[in-house]
């Protein structure tokens, strides 16, 4: 299960993009907390923290409590915004969350025995079609990653989410179809492919 993480934060009253350039002048980011039929609240965080808390790979699916004014407010992070160039924060959003709600959050898939598949024994490629599973859990209950089990597949096989086994309470939020997660393919299917495209390319150039 993800860890819940803190954040240090305080209020801000002013709106703005000038507000928001001094903000970020003094290495802060401004911040909103909104949600759970509460108002909106603005805050501001220090960016050194929150460049930190980004760098754990599972902010995005743990609960943060953001302590503002001494008081600690459980959020869940929606997103972040970043300088398209010297990639530093610039924006977050928290949503505040109930103990024990249901909440949307993206989860890493992690896959393992890569040797005990005979298919990549073989040479075949493991193909990833979705990195993260969009699931729906109790915001008390997120876990860290979905581990799938590559043991026994084979070139040519699919794995769906039919065949995935989560936690205890956790659904996916994805529920009209049985949606593929990886395939096995085989190098030469992956050449064809490549030299499929090469050939459309070099005809459209003639």
């Amino acid at each position: 299960m993800s860890d819940t993480l803190t954040l240090s934060a305080e209020a801000r009253d002013r709106a703005g993009k000038g507000a928001s350039r001094a903000l970020r002048k003094e290495g802060r980011v401004p911040a909103v907390i909104y949600g759970n039929n509460e108002e909106p609240q603005m805050v501001h965080v220090e960016e050194k923290i929150l460049a930190k808390l980004l760098g754990t790979g599972h902010f995005f699916n743990s609960v943060v409590m953001v302590e503002v004014g001494g008081k600690k407010v459980r959020t869940l992070p929606k997103d972040v915004a970043f300088h398209p160039v010297s990639e530093r924060p610039l924006h977050a959003d928290f949503l505040r969350v109930s103990e024990h709600a249901q909440v949307h959050v993206n989860v890493p898939v992690v896959f393992i025995n890569e040797e005990k598949s005979a298919g990549l024994k073989r040479g075949g490629v493991l193909n990833v079609v979705r990195h993260e599973l969009e699931l729906i859990v109790d915001a008390a209950e997120i876990p860290d990653d979905i581990t799938i089990d590559l043991s026994g597949t084979d070139v040519g096989d699919s794995i769906h989410i039919s065949a995935v086994s989560l936690p205890k309470g956790a659904k996916s939020a994805i529920d009209d179809r049985d949606f593929t997660i990886a395939t096995i393919v085989a190098p030469s299917a992956l050449k064809s492919q490549e030299g499929d495209s090469e050939a459309a390319a070099e005809s459209e150039g003639e």
